[in-house]
């Protein structure tokens, strides 16, 4: 079990006075049984009223609505938890699954179909020919060591870079270039997923390392597959791992792009764009 303490602080500052729109926030840990929170501190201003909602996809979702006009908007949250994934490899997958190529239940594919039907329709082909090195037509592999492959491929091979623009490059891209974000691997390997049939989506969250501890962490992206008696694995193809008490999940979604920390619009009379600073800090803490 391990005992962390997360602190994200957002802030934009605005060369003029702004009407600011209603802001979503995805700051909030998931609860369940590998995780609990213990605590949580949330301080925006200005002045303000916060709605939480539970939106399609279990993610506690803040909505803001401000209460006047300012040249800042800040947002500090503070969690404590408790992280119970000690061991990410004990788990098993139902016979039917354990190879792969292989057929979902019926009643689970209904489900899991928003899953399955890949985004970015223009990459297929260039996703098709990158995944001929881990598996062609005919062969049968062990499902767990086909997206190990995968994963591992991306974090050994590919150049990572972080990116401070919003949204993700496209599969094609991220092949082309042989580099990305945590986001850009994470969009890849989901796409590639989908393209042998298996259901995967995308994480935003926190993860826990040395950096996070000197104050210089962000929030981070992987993803989850769906394997059969397993369920909803992570795997992360920054470090070419299997998601364990390291990785604290805050938002899941069938699209890369659609479970930013904060988003939200603003008023103002002239054409300006905010001077963002995001700071995040992950640390582990002794249990009393």
């Amino acid at each position: 079990m391990r005992h962390l303490q997360i602190t994200h602080t957002t802030t934009y500052e605005y060369s003029e006075i702004v009407t600011l729109q209603p802001h979503r926030l995805l700051l909030r840990p998931r609860e369940g049984h590998d995780l609990r929170i213990e605590s949580s501190q949330l301080e925006i201003t200005p002045a303000h009223m916060i709605k939480w909602q539970r939106d399609v996809y279990g993610n506690s979702v803040g909505i803001v609505q401000f209460l006047e006009r300012s040249k800042q908007l800040s947002i500090f949250s503070g969690i404590t938890l408790k992280h119970y994934e000690d061991q990410p490899l004990d788990f098993w997958v139902e016979d039917y699954a354990v190879n792969f190529p292989f057929q979902y239940d019926p009643v689970e594919r209904i489900d899991l179909s928003p899953y399955v039907v890949p985004i970015f329709l223009d990459d297929q082909p260039a996703i098709g020919e990158w995944l001929r090195k881990f598996w062609q037509p005919g062969q049968v592999v062990e499902t767990y060591l086909l997206l190990d492959w995968i994963n591992k491929a991306l974090a050994n091979n590919f150049t990572y870079c972080m990116r401070e623009e919003p949204g993700v490059q496209t599969p094609g891209e991220t092949l082309s270039i042989q580099g990305g974000s945590c986001r850009d691997y994470a969009t890849l390997f989901i796409e590639a997923c989908r393209y042998f049939g298996l259901a995967a989506r995308f994480v935003s969250g926190y993860l826990y390392s040395p950096e996070t501890v000197l104050g210089d962490g962000s929030t981070h992206a992987w993803s989850e597959v769906y394997l059969p008696g397993a369920g909803w694995k992570g795997f992360d193809s920054t470090s070419g791992l299997v998601v364990g008490n390291d990785h604290i999940a805050v938002a899941v979604h069938r699209h890369p792009e659609e479970i930013p920390p904060v988003s939200g619009t603003f008023l103002a009379a002239h054409q300006l764009a905010p001077n963002m600073r995001v700071t995040v800090q992950v640390v582990e803490t002794e249990v009393f």
